[in-house]
């Protein structure tokens, strides 16, 4: 059984997450952080829809 998702709605995702961080967007700051988050979820669905086989191995963590 497949799930869909919603579709995305950076807006409300903007203002729900605001209020479960305790923050408060100005108005005129609104649309730019949507248009950020547009451009976040499209980056996300790329990644997410790059085929990787089971097979692979995540990378190893380098440190500094």
């Amino acid at each position: 059984m497949s799930e869909t998702r919603p579709p995305y709605d950076p807006e409300s995702y903007a203002a729900t997450a605001a209020a479960l961080l305790g923050l408060t967007i100005d108005p005129a700051w609104i649309a730019p952080v949507t248009a950020n988050l547009r451009v976040l979820a499209a980056a996300a669905e790329l990644v997410e829809a790059f085929p990787l086989a089971d097979e692979i191995d995540a990378a190893p963590r380098f440190e500094a």
